[in-house]
């Protein structure tokens, strides 16, 4: 298949209420169309297609990106949209269900390590879990691959991995872990399941995690009694982690996870069971931490960044979201640990993971089988 984009002549369509109508845009000779947001037309052009589920991408220095696929692989992305054969080098994942490849990270120092992180669903016995490891990126193949992390314990189960990455400040990093649909040991301090570690780039415990000397409780644990985290983002102004967590029938949250703290999942819930059963909300819990907001319906939250390009200067300093159920992208004000003002701005796929890009544009991937990278820009 060739994944590049390259037509002759495009579309370009308006999301609005009226049917779409067809354009031909011969400047740009791609795929492309227009929504309306609060900041004025936004122009969403493809850059590539063809891809398996893509899940996670990170942008290299020279503005190519590596983008993921679920289904096990790693492909950088030109600036003309060409994307590559697989990056040699990479681990064995188990790709069943929910689980694949999963994230990828620039280390900090990338520029003067060549550094880059995976996280993804790691076989083993009776079945697989959340692994992090780290390789040199070198000539465009991944060189001396090393698991830093591994989620315990391992399971047969196709369900939540979690796996986003993110940089704190100080250099260490976060990893968001699912609980594996299995409930309750999430509420456990002796297993990784609906966690999120705090651990350095090697892989070993910062020693001011919150557990570090509590002889009941993993280490590496920063925050427990979560469901499903595939959105995570640092604030740039608080240096805090903000993240995006998936409910189970609706209920889906924002949280601003804190040391030590228990987020709840399954004693509470904004949401209920997916067979009508009722959970308590969080307020009858106060021993619980409360979602800074909910969506219900739900919203599927996977992918986030802060923005603070320049090309919309709207929305710099804003939370962007992707939303799989919503198929739009979700615009956040937050304004201390309250959520001021909300905008969805409608898709017309799944997204899976937000980026942005060094001129200030926003990259976009889609969960498809034919997934695509789009790019957004002011519309001229």
């Amino acid at each position: 298949m060739n994944r590049a984009v390259l037509y002759s002549s495009v579309l370009t369509w308006t999301l609005a209420v009226a049917p779409a109508t067809a354009q031909t845009d011969e400047e740009t000779n791609r795929d492309s169309f227009s929504v309306k947001t609060e900041a004025g037309s936004v122009k969403v052009e493809t850059i590539a297609d063809g891809l398996d589920h893509a899940w996670g991408m990170a942008v290299l220095p020279d503005g190519r990106l590596l983008i993921t696929e679920r289904s096990g692989t790693l492909r950088i992305v030109d600036k003309h949209g060409v994307v590559s054969d697989s990056v040699v080098g990479t681990p064995e994942v188990v790709a069943k269900g929910q689980g694949g490849m999963l994230d990828v990270a620039l280390d900090p120092q990338f520029e003067e390590n060549g550094l880059i992180y995976l996280s993804y669903a790691e076989p083993g016995d009776p079945g697989p879990s959340t692994a992090l490891g780290r390789g040199r990126l070198e000539d465009d193949r991944l060189q001396n691959f090393e698991v830093i992390f591994s989620q315990h314990p391992k399971l047969d189960s196709r369900h939540h991995f979690g796996g986003r990455i993110v940089f704190a400040p100080d250099g260490n990093l976060f990893l968001t872990l699912g609980e594996r649909f299995e409930f309750d040991p999430a509420q456990n301090l002796t297993d990784h399941m609906g966690t999120i570690v705090r651990i350095r780039p090697d892989g070993s415990v910062p020693e001011d995690n919150p557990f570090v000397d509590q002889d009941d409780a993993l280490p590496e644990i920063w925050s427990y009694g979560h469901r499903n985290i595939q959105a995570a983002a640092i604030h740039p102004e608080t240096g805090e982690l903000w993240i995006g967590e998936m409910g189970p029938k609706h209920g889906d949250e924002l949280n601003r996870p804190q040391a030590g703290k228990n987020y709840g999942w399954p004693e509470v819930s904004w949401g209920n069971h997916y067979d009508g059963e009722k959970i308590p909300d969080p307020p009858t819990q106060p021993q619980f931490e409360d979602a800074v907001k909910q969506w219900t319906p739900g919203i599927a939250p996977s992918g986030m960044i802060f923005y603070s390009g320049d090309r919309f200067p709207e929305w710099k300093g804003s939370a962007l979201i992707g939303a799989l159920g919503g198929k739009s992208l979700i615009r956040l004000v937050i304004e201390g640990d309250e959520v001021t003002h909300e905008e969805r701005i409608p898709l017309s796929a799944r997204v899976r993971d937000v980026e942005q890009g060094p001129d200030g544009t926003i990259y976009l991937i889609t969960d498809e089988d034919d997934g695509k990278l789009w790019r957004l820009s002011p519309q001229n």
